[in-house]
């Protein structure tokens, strides 16, 4: 059953290695994130699942390993402790989660790390949301995604109007753990806005369905026109 969840942004830029010169920039942030972490550590789970966004689903075992060299920083990061399984590295989503763990000192609970389809529909989402709460009495999640990447005309996909519209529904449903709002996120329509964070969210939701959680919004801001949310379910 899920006891308590962490929703996290997501861009490498989290990491001060990665941001240089622009890392004050996302202090708040991460101060945020680092108070999300807080409070799964304090849910004390039996399972912790990182839940981020890829090209394709897959799952990576405790020890798994990602890198930050594709964005011109030699540094390396572990998820959770345990020996390095020969596969594919993290995706960058699940590299962000590691470091977050790993600058809260997590030791609380084995991890496993789950990369989610971005073009995965909601119902297939909420289905492996369903199956990680029913793996364990206790379990937590961490779940990595950025809102819309089309807020200014500076932003990834440039400005688009619909944007602050669909981040601010997000935002809520976040903020107030409202499954059922998460769940009718339109797939399609965040696929052409690039928020990223729509499947991951649907997978939370999937796992919190009838788990009674209280969702707390701790972070809310779009830098580089991007939305970045952080909330706190337990």
């Amino acid at each position: 059953m899920l006891v308590a969840a962490a929703v996290c942004p997501s861009p490498p830029l989290l990491v001060p290695e990665v941001a240089t010169g622009a890392a004050p920039e996302l202090d708040a942030a991460r101060a945020a994130c680092a108070d999300a972490v807080g409070l799964l550590a304090a849910s004390r789970p039996d399972r912790l699942y990182v839940v981020g966004p890829a090209e394709e689903g897959g799952v990576y075992p405790a020890g798994s390993v990602g890198s930050f060299a594709g964005f011109g920083v030699d540094l390396s990061v572990q998820l959770g402790e345990g020996p390095r399984p020969a596969g594919r590295p993290l995706p960058t989503p699940l590299a962000v989660a590691a470091w977050l763990l790993a600058r809260a000192a997590w030791a609380d609970a084995p991890i496993e790390g789950r990369a989610v389809d971005a073009a995965a529909t909601p119902d297939v989402c909420a289905g492996i949301g369903r199956e990680l709460a029913g793996s364990a009495e206790r379990v937590a999640l961490l779940v990595m995604g950025d809102g819309s990447a089309c807020r200014t005309v500076k932003a990834p996909g440039y400005l688009d109007e619909r944007a602050a519209g669909f981040d601010a529904e997000a935002a809520r449903a976040l903020g107030t753990a409202d499954t059922t709002a998460l769940l009718a996120l339109d797939a399609g329509l965040a696929a052409e806005l690039k928020a990223a964070g729509r499947a991951p969210w649907q997978v939370l939701a999937g796992a919190a369905e009838g788990a009674g959680l209280d969702g707390r919004l701790l972070f809310e801001d779009a830098p580089y026109g991007v939305g970045y949310f952080v909330a706190a379910w337990s």
